[in-house]
């Protein structure tokens, strides 16, 4: 017989008979998270009672009743046990990486791992148990040993940190030399994070080309010709520009100069009428003779704070000649420049907090 028809068949049966009686009963106790539910029943009869307690790692609330009982309806009798979670405290080293939260609740889980170039030493994850502790402290990231590196043929290695031992650690780098004049074909080198390192260069003969003047500036020693690796070039500025960048140049082991420095060139204060602050001095505009502010160097423009009446500083920087004038600030006419003097934002009371 299938289930199916032996369902069919006890409905039949007690539609035929209808002398079949229900009895009460109560289900399963209804249960919040952390109750032990291990010893619950699926069925229980009128009047019988349960108490129910909190699951290890879990603590209970300690006013509330733990008792319920089945009642004549099939319903339970109310219960306000709460169950907590118990904390495991967080490791202070690794509170900053958990977001600044210091606790964990039990079951959590803190994975671990490491930065690339470094290796774990220990367990790669944590649990919270039951008993507010963790079940395996912090594991170590120690750094991955490379070989140590093979010096090029006719050069040498100088290490940025002195090294001992028969290897060098990630993160350690050091320099290849040749022995002159050649140039290695790279300079650089270090320990990978996956524990190599790189072969070593060619030694090769390098040279630079002749040197070439820059704009606004001059080559302050040289020998006009082609130079050799490491050799330097000297630049400097003409007058009233700034030079910006590195002084010398250097023949690199690609056969090219290093950057070539810049002169930035000076600014003109672009107004007729008003007062400024320049230099640690305050001067009417006609007074800064010549008018010429060096690049890199400010200039305090003041506006005015019409609805209070006070005026205020702005200050500008000379940009490779051109100093912009800050949009507040508003030349004054004539006449009142003449005449009304005192009148003007760089003459009447400081805005508060604002004074220069």
């Amino acid at each position: 017989m299938t289930p199916l028809k032996l369902a069919l068949l006890l409905i039949s049966q007690v539609a035929l008979y209808g002398s079949v009686t229900s009895k009460k009963v109560c289900g399963r106790p209804p249960i919040t998270d952390g109750i032990d539910e291990v010893r619950l029943k699926r069925v229980y009869e009128v009047g019988e009672e349960v108490t129910l307690t909190c699951e290890q790692g879990y603590l209970p609330s300690t006013t509330t009743p733990r008792r319920i009982t089945c009642t004549g309806t099939g319903d339970w009798t109310a219960s306000d046990l709460l169950c907590t979670p118990k904390m495991c405290a967080i490791p202070r080293p690794l509170q900053p990486l958990a977001m600044g939260r210091t606790e964990a609740p039990f079951k959590s889980i803190l994975n671990f791992t490491c930065d690339d170039g470094y290796v774990m030493q220990g367990a790669n994850e944590s649990h919270c148990q039951h008993d507010g502790t963790w079940s395996h402290t912090p594991p170590l990231c120690k750094a991955v040993n490379c070989p140590l590196p093979v010096p090029p043929r006719d050069g040498k290695i100088t290490h940025d940190k002195t090294v001992t031992g028969s290897h060098t650690i990630y993160g350690q780098s050091w320099t290849y030399e040749c022995n002159p004049p050649k140039a290695p074909s790279f300079e650089r080198g270090s320990c990978r994070a996956d524990g190599t390192v790189p072969e070593p260069p060619v030694c090769r003969e390098v040279s630079c080309p002749i040197p070439t003047n820059i704009p606004n500036g001059f080559i302050t020693f040289a020998v006009m010709r082609t130079h050799s690796y490491k050799e330097t070039v000297k630049y400097g500025c003409n007058e009233n520009y700034v030079l910006d960048g590195e002084a010398e140049r250097l023949c690199t082991n690609t056969g090219n100069w290093s950057a070539p420095p810049v002169c930035r060139a000076p600014c003109k204060v672009n107004i007729k009428r008003g007062r400024i602050f320049y230099n640690s001095k305050k001067l009417w505009i006609a007074d800064l003779k010549p008018n010429r502010v060096l690049h890199g160097e400010h200039v305090v423009f003041y506006c005015m704070n019409k609805e209070d009446r006070c005026g205020y500083p702005v200050a500008s920087t000379c940009q490779d000649g051109t100093l912009p004038i800050p949009q507040c600030f508003e030349e004054p006419g004539k006449v009142e420049y003449t005449l009304r003097p005192k009148s003007l934002p760089s003459e009447i009371a400081m805005c508060q907090s604002t004074a220069v």
